[in-house]
């Protein structure tokens, strides 16, 4: 199957859990995760009207999509692998969000670079002036699974994003356990969401925290059913089904 034909079977599958859980279609952002992926097939995926995409790797990012952004001004490119401190700039200069901020310390890179980018996006009168859109990753499933290991921390790290003026949160992010059991996927999902709900109630405005970066290739649907706002889906999109 095609590239183009693996995304209509993944939208067919959106579509109706949207359904069954009452939800609209609009609601639901579709990344592409396109770690290892080449241009051609990320070219199809376009085509077919995949606008964002995920990756893991920054060096193969810049590879990939540095050439590609200039020919596709609507691209909205992020990070959801692990980042470590001493890369930070190179994200934030390149990626227009960042999902995978996991720990206290990597805030204050971020931070630190976000405002260069602004300072540089300003003197060149680039569309990167804005700040930088991250979400925060909640660890709700694995044990090697990244992301902050409870709320508290979570809500320390919200507290930090919103005392500068370089970083704007959009949500939170989290890899569900890889299991048939759909009971500990769903309970995943719903700590997520609870979070979510006491970010928004601590931290207003709502609008902070509204993405909710959860689902993949095997948990999608439930992701949806949970009140996913945006699902990752590479195996799905870009591998033979």
């Amino acid at each position: 199957m095609s590239i183009s034909g693996n995304i209509a079977k993944v939208e067919e599958r959106i579509q109706k859990a949207c359904g069954a859980a009452g939800r609209k279609r609009g609601d639901i952002t579709l990344m592409g995760v396109s770690k290892f992926v080449p241009v051609n097939m990320i070219e199809e995926a376009w085509q077919s009207g995949i606008r964002c995409f995920g990756e893991s790797k920054i060096q193969e990012s810049l590879a990939k999509f540095e050439t590609f952004r200039e020919d596709h001004p609507e691209l909205d490119l992020h990070l959801i692998g692990s980042l470590q401190r001493n890369k930070a700039k190179k994200a934030v200069l390149f990626f227009d969000c960042i999902q995978s901020v996991d720990r206290l310390e990597l805030i204050g890179e971020l931070d630190k670079f976000a405002s260069m980018r602004q300072a540089a996006a300003r003197q060149a009168a680039a569309r990167q002036a804005a700040a930088l859109n991250v979400l925060l990753e909640l660890h709700t499933g694995e044990d090697s699974k990244s992301g902050f290991s409870g709320f508290d921390e979570l809500f320390r790290a919200a507290e930090i994003v919103l005392s500068g003026a370089n970083l704007k949160p959009q949500g939170l992010m989290t890899m569900a356990p890889f299991t048939e059991d759909a009971r500990l996927i769903r309970g995943s999902f719903r700590q997520l969401v609870k979070a979510q709900k006491e970010l928004e109630r601590r931290f207003p405005p709502a609008e902070n925290w509204t993405c909710l970066s959860m689902g993949m290739s095997n948990d999608f649907e439930i992701a949806v059913e949970e009140g996913s706002t945006m699902l990752r889906i590479g195996g799905g999109i870009f591998k033979e089904q």
